[in-house]
């Protein structure tokens, strides 16, 4: 049966992309209102409408800002002491500080929204390829769902590069303007010596390689399961199989790599060697709770009629799986670095257990409690609804886990989450759900000639 798109679904998608639009430019236009001329006047109402212990700059004493400059979007060697200082155009150090911050919101809003959606999508192609690697037997009723996801791997990649093009110093302040110049008011040493690998050239040449490759394998990887539905033999299974095993090796390096540039630089000062993984994990649990939640949403339209609860029991359980096993990453790379106590690397974790208390705990309890409780039992993990609502959570934490890896770097203590936010997520969702149900609408949903779809749709667990 080929599914097409319902004009309900194009619709509620568009008008998703819209208010997300409104809501982003509201972000920058808000934003942009705050200037030299009124930065003394927007700090003293924050002053004023949280009190001494939530002054800006980190509880608005010295240490902290000494501390934390760094994730707040300044070069740690660069913060003043002094608050009295002036800066640029009469403002003090203190005042260009919150300015920068302020500004960097709406780049960061967006940055954050369009790497979670881009992240689920890379999540379900590393998953597809296990499949198919793994020649699994159960999944090969759900391999048009997954490639349907894998169809904004392409257009959310190069939606994350634009925007973090466009946002240069906004986000990444090794991008800065004599960051790397000796002598200039803005040299930073640290990031200095990274120039070799922090430099814009590299960046974008390197996200260009990256996402080439994986586009690349998921074309071919589609190209062959569509031939193998009108194919005699096993030809095209074999060649998918061969590029699936062959892929996973490119995906393991340029994953890590990926990560260290387009989410671990925003702290360049800052390093973890557990960070490939932690963020492959995010990405992981995110894309098989996609695949979940539009299987079964598939299914109540019968047009999954071949999958039955045990394809759902078991996409449960790597839900659950791999939330244990992003808490064991969290908690491995979060332990040693506490425990060690060295103040370039723990200032990591202090600044988001200062400023971010709320989001860091609450994505915890999003991601490991939640998922630990909900899915524990078997028999949950057939009812449909319990899925869903177990989804919604996994991936409301995911994206926390996301915002709490990008908005201390860049604004700091003058974080919410609000209109700017909230449109972000709008305009990405829909661009998502609006590419993946269209490439679904365009090929049957059923993968007949795969060798294993006879033992997938009799499977019982």
């Amino acid at each position: 049966m080929e599914y097409k798109i319902s004009n309900r679904l194009r619709m509620g998608a568009i008008i998703m992309v819209v208010l997300g639009l409104l809501g982003v430019v509201y972000g920058f236009m808000d934003a942009n209102s705050v200037t030299e001329d009124n930065i003394s006047e927007v700090i003293a109402a924050e002053h004023h409408g949280h009190g001494d212990a939530h002054a800006t700059e980190g509880h608005g004493d010295e240490h902290a800002e000494e501390a934390h400059g760094e994730e707040h979007g300044e070069s740690a060697s660069h913060v003043d002491d002094s608050h009295g200082d002036e800066a640029h155009g009469g403002m003090t150090k203190h005042e260009e500080h919150a300015l920068h911050q302020i500004h960097n919101r709406p780049y960061s809003a967006l940055y954050v929204a369009a790497f979670f959606f881009f992240m689920i999508a890379l999540g379900v192609l590393a998953f597809y390829a296990i499949q198919y690697a793994a020649q699994a037997g159960w999944s090969p009723v759900l391999f048009r769902v997954m490639e349907g996801i894998t169809s904004y791997v392409l257009p959310g990649g190069l939606l994350v590069l634009a925007i973090a093009f466009v946002a240069d110093s906004h986000l990444f302040v090794w991008l800065k303007e004599g960051v790397t110049e000796v002598g200039h008011e803005n040299y930073d040493k640290l990031v200095a010596g990274k120039s070799g690998w922090l430099n814009k050239t590299g960046f974008f040449i390197r996200g260009l390689i990256f996402l080439g490759g994986w586009s690349l394998y998921r074309y071919f990887s589609r190209k062959f399961s569509l031939a193998q539905d009108t194919a005699d033999d096993n030809r095209n299974f074999k060649k998918n199989f061969r590029i699936s095993a062959a892929f996973l090796v490119f995906y393991i390096y340029t994953e890590s790599m990926m990560s260290w540039d387009w989410i671990m630089s925003v702290d360049p000062h800052w390093f973890s060697t557990l960070f490939g993984w932690y963020v492959f994990a995010s990405m992981f649990v995110s894309g098989i709770t996609v695949i979940a939640m539009i299987t079964i949403y598939l299914k109540s339209k019968n047009l999954l009629e071949f999958v039955n609860d045990s394809h759902i029991h078991d996409l449960a359980k790597f839900m659950f799986a791999i939330s244990i096993f992003w808490t064991y990453l969290w908690f491995s790379q979060f332990m040693l670095i506490w425990y060690a106590d060295i103040p370039e690397e723990v200032t990591y974790f202090v600044t988001r257990i200062e400023d971010y208390k709320l989001p860091f705990f609450g994505m915890l309890a999003l991601n490991f409690i939640f998922p630990l409780l909900l899915l524990m039992n078997s028999d949950y993990k057939r009812i449909n609804w319990f899925v869903i609502m177990t989804g919604i959570v996994i991936l409301c934490g995911h994206y926390i886990d996301v915002f709490n890896m990008i908005m201390p770097a860049t604004v700091g203590p003058r974080w919410s989450i609000g209109i700017p936010e909230i449109g972000s997520i709008l305009l990405f969702g829909g661009l998502f759900l609006f590419i993946v149900f269209t490439a679904l609408g365009k090929a049957p949903l059923l993968a007949k000639r795969n060798p294993f779809m006879k033992e997938s749709e009799h499977f019982h667990y």
